[in-house]
């Protein structure tokens, strides 16, 4: 079907002040988010950036990892749709995030940092320490927790893939917005690698439902609640 707003956004809205963390990710027809040199902008067209926008401005917080934060110094807003911006949250364990970064600076929505504790942040963001593992990360469940606390139960967890990947791999994802653009890249970095399976059985199964952007891009809605094993 063709795209439409509000049935894509149903699941969000439904939940209305309760938790819920919804996922995306854009890629190519073959699952690649970028070239073998990193260009990445933009695979997805524009009606897909406006979709995400709009997802932005239903949720309470906005998530990235420290990667796309340097990577890609996102603003984070909804500057293409009409709706509040949600608070930022950048999950940076080892302090590396950079003083520079334009979301620090804008005004346009609060941002917070997830660290472990001891950890430095600079000007314009304020801190949340939490308990890092041994490995130095900080489990997903542990900051769906933490940001629940605060009253942002809603959450939009946007990139990068890797950190995607480890909220779905710990099933902190209720849906999944997969944007896939009518391209084949052949060769590049791929979207979503999650932990390895040995059976078919153990792949996750969600409901899915499809709509077509008018510029071309297709939506794929997953319903990560539904997964189930074959």
């Amino acid at each position: 079907m063709e795209y439409d707003a509000d049935t894509a956004l149903t699941r969000l809205r439904r939940h209305g002040g309760g938790g819920y963390v919804i996922g995306q990710l854009g890629q190519s027809l073959d699952g690649r988010i970028a070239t073998p040199t990193g260009m990445s902008k933009y695979i997805n067209g524009h009606e897909a950036l406006r979709h995400l926008h709009r997802i932005r401005a239903e949720v309470d917080a906005v998530i990235v990892g420290i990667g796309t934060a340097i990577a890609d110094d996102p603003q984070l807003t909804t500057r293409h749709v009409t709706g509040p911006s949600p608070v930022r949250v950048v999950i940076d364990p080892n302090g590396k995030l950079p003083s520079d970064l334009a979301m620090l600076h804008d005004n346009a929505a609060p941002v917070l940092v997830i660290t472990c504790p001891g950890r430095p942040v600079p000007n314009g963001a304020e801190a949340l320490e939490l308990q890092c593992s041994g490995s130095g990360n900080i489990e997903p469940a542990t900051i769906v927790q933490a940001l629940a606390a605060r009253g942002l139960r809603r959450l939009l967890v946007e990139g990068g893939a890797e950190t995607l990947a480890r909220f779905l791999n710990a099933s902190e994802i209720d849906e999944l917005h997969l944007m896939v653009a009518p391209i084949v890249l052949g060769s590049g970095k791929t979207g979503l690698n999650l932990t390895p399976i040995s059976d078919l059985d153990q792949a996750m199964r969600p409901l899915v439902r499809t709509m077509r952007f008018k510029d071309g891009d297709m939506l794929c809605m997953c319903d990560m609640q539904m997964s189930d094993a074959a």
